[in-house]
């Protein structure tokens, strides 16, 4: 698929995905996806874990309150580390947007749906955290979002975005070419 293509048809899907399940070479070529975008001063800041296993994935699902994705045959949890990097500026927020937006794209690319879930997981209730126990994730990481990886069972809906002119101008705010 072209990228350009890639970019335009992605969209975040919130339904549920048939039972076919991911290759392994698939979720690692996603997660390679995910580690080639940039890292601000090239910290790296960025760790995945991929988990396929159904016994595992029903595990994190008992966690996740309320359940999304439960019929995805796989998950990509990203995982950050905030390490100071210029300065004294942490760019792990930007490190893990870009590895995370790179990821959706090889997702689409490769066939599959998903959907970025962070503010779930990240609230007050601190589901990362009981995920990050389940997978053994070491306390100097934060896991920070999970993708699922699937196919979906219906076609993702596109978002109405708001026209072009009214959010990107030329030569300064407001102004149109």
């Amino acid at each position: 698929m072209d990228t350009i293509d890639s970019i335009f048809t992605r969209h975040s899907y919130r339904g549920r995905y048939t039972d076919q399940a991911v290759p392994y070479e698939h979720l690692e070529t996603i997660m390679q996806a995910g580690l080639a975008a940039p890292s601000g001063c090239n910290k790296q800041t960025v760790s995945l874990i991929a988990v396929d296993d159904p016994e595992l994935l029903a595990r994190l699902h008992t966690v996740i309150d309320p359940d999304v994705a439960e019929s995805a045959p796989a998950m990509i949890f990203v995982l950050s580390r905030p390490i100071k990097a210029y300065r004294d500026r942490c760019f792990a927020v930007q490190d893990y947007g870009a590895a995370i937006e790179n990821m959706l794209l090889a997702i689409h690319a490769l066939g599959y749906a998903s959907c970025w879930y962070e503010g779930h997981i990240t609230d007050d209730d601190r589901i990362c955290d009981k995920l990050a126990e389940i997978l053994g994730v070491p306390n100097e990481l934060d896991l920070v979002c999970l993708l699922p990886v699937g196919v979906a069972a219906e076609l993702p809906k596109a978002p109405q975005k708001a026209d072009f002119n009214e959010r990107a101008w030329f030569n300064g705010y407001g102004k149109q070419s």
